[in-house]
């Protein structure tokens, strides 16, 4: 764990052993989101990185990406489009696919949810290999919108994900080392 970690912000997340299996250090976010003064700390320090930046849309990630996502764009004054699991979402989509440890899982976004030139912010829980945001990026860039940032709470900083977003302004509040 990193020295620049928010002590509350860090306690907050409960480290779950062996999960999903064993080996893994599991970082369960559903603890901070439980807590009000941590929940409340991580969307204002989210929202502080990105206030100001004239964000048309915020990019939430499903499923935990949508709790952080709704919260910064109520409060940046943003629109809010959900990125879901391939046959969830019920009007014209694009899909994008990515690589999983094993296999594969698509992402779709409603075709008409970004247009054209709209400054985009992308959130999401955590930043592990990176595979599922860069596949967010493929979707937003497909829509031709210009990606203004890309936000996390956790990022798990061996699996060196933020390798594959190159490019991409991207800022996490805690960072952890080790899985």
């Amino acid at each position: 764990m990193s020295k620049k970690n928010d002590p509350l912000l860090e306690q907050a997340i409960k480290n779950i052993p062996d999960f999903p299996k064993p080996g893994i250090i599991f970082r369960d976010i559903t603890s901070l989101i439980q807590d009000r003064a941590a929940f409340k700390k991580a969307v204002g320090l989210l929202i502080n990185q990105y206030k100001g930046k004239q964000i048309h849309k915020v990019v939430g990630v499903e499923a935990r990406g949508f709790i952080f996502g709704a919260a910064i764009a109520y409060k940046i004054g943003a629109g809010f489009v959900p990125v879901r699991k391939k046959g969830k979402l019920p009007r014209k989509t694009i899909s994008a696919t990515y690589e999983l440890e094993y296999g594969t899982d698509t992402l779709e976004i409603h075709a008409d949810a970004i247009k054209p030139g709209e400054k985009i912010l992308i959130i999401d829980d955590l930043l592990a290999t990176g595979g599922t945001v860069k596949a967010v990026i493929d979707l937003v860039n497909k829509l031709k919108g210009k990606i203004q940032g890309i936000g996390f709470v956790i990022e798990l900083v061996d699996l060196k994900g933020k390798e594959k977003l190159k490019g991409y302004p991207v800022f996490s509040l805690v960072k952890f080392s080790g899985h």
